[in-house]
């Protein structure tokens, strides 16, 4: 009886060095832009989260019933989840007024709690085996969990920790050089070092945001917001085309194969040695 391994291409792109960089390009991309729609706009942050929410929910469900990977699907996908989770974490942690830190926790609680419930509903986290329906649903709920959490945890950094905006970005750089050295010893498990990275990849883009784009009475440069995200419109198109983005392929399991019948009395063939 033999046995057929075949390989079918998933519905998100590799873990590539590209994959991080258009990665925190997009995180700090959304960033900004939340800010533009609810501030600069006049929006406010439910308004703004309500269109944007929508945006993101249209953009995902053309996502999941796209039949192979489109780059920029995806990424379009991934900015509308950062900049939808933008106003969002505003919104619970300034209006409704929980606060930088009990918005973070709830986040962080909402995150995992979308990873233990995929873990016990499809058996495995890793982001390298999105080739299903409900793996991708997984997917991106704690997507959207960790992108709103980003901006809520990038907060608590400047504000609570009293870090600023610079020193955030070179405490969270710090902790995601760790986690890269880590996966290169290979001393913890690769799925988790990848949630941890894509977690803190969002606070990272939202302090390096405001550092720009906030007054300089609030510790940041105050530069034009619109000037801003043409700026990196323009990086993470370009980086999409310096590191081209490709599905990584994804094993079905091995399915046995029959060996075809033989007829009455002939002997079996010797198996090879």
């Amino acid at each position: 009886m033999g046995h057929n391994r075949s390989s079918t291409f998933g519905k998100v792109p590799a873990a590539t060095a590209g994959f991080w960089v258009i990665k925190i390009l997009a995180t700090t991309l959304g960033e900004v832009g939340g800010n533009e729609v609810s501030m600069n706009l006049g929006l406010g942050y439910l308004a703004a989260t309500v269109i944007l929410a929508a945006l993101f929910l249209a953009l995902t469900l053309v996502q999941m019933r796209a039949r192979r990977f489109h780059p920029w699907l995806y990424w379009a996908t991934i900015l509308a989840s950062t900049t939808a989770g933008t106003t969002l974490a505003d919104y619970v942690t300034r209006s409704i007024g929980i606060g930088y830190t009990g918005g973070s926790l709830v986040l962080l609680g909402l995150v995992m709690g979308s990873l233990v419930a995929w873990r016990v509903n499809v058996g495995s986290v890793s982001a390298d085996d999105i080739a299903d329906r409900k793996s991708e649903f997984y997917y991106w709920l704690t997507i959207t969990f960790s992108q709103t959490l980003g901006t809520a945890l990038g907060d608590w950094f400047a504000d609570v920790a009293g870090l600023g905006y610079a020193w955030s970005t070179v405490v969270i750089a710090a902790a995601l050089a760790i986690i890269l050295l880590l996966h290169h010893c290979r001393a913890v498990n690769a799925v988790i070092l990848f949630w941890a990275a894509f977690v803190l990849t969002r606070p990272l883009g939202a302090v390096f945001g405001n550092l720009f784009d906030k007054p300089a009475q609030s510790g940041g440069m105050g530069l034009s917001r619109p000037a801003i995200l043409a700026v990196l419109f323009g990086l993470m198109a370009a980086a999409m085309w310096v590191f081209p983005q490709r599905a990584r392929p994804h094993k079905t399991p091995a399915i046995p194969t029959p060996e075809p019948a033989r007829p009455e009395g002939e002997p079996a063939a010797l198996e090879a040695q």
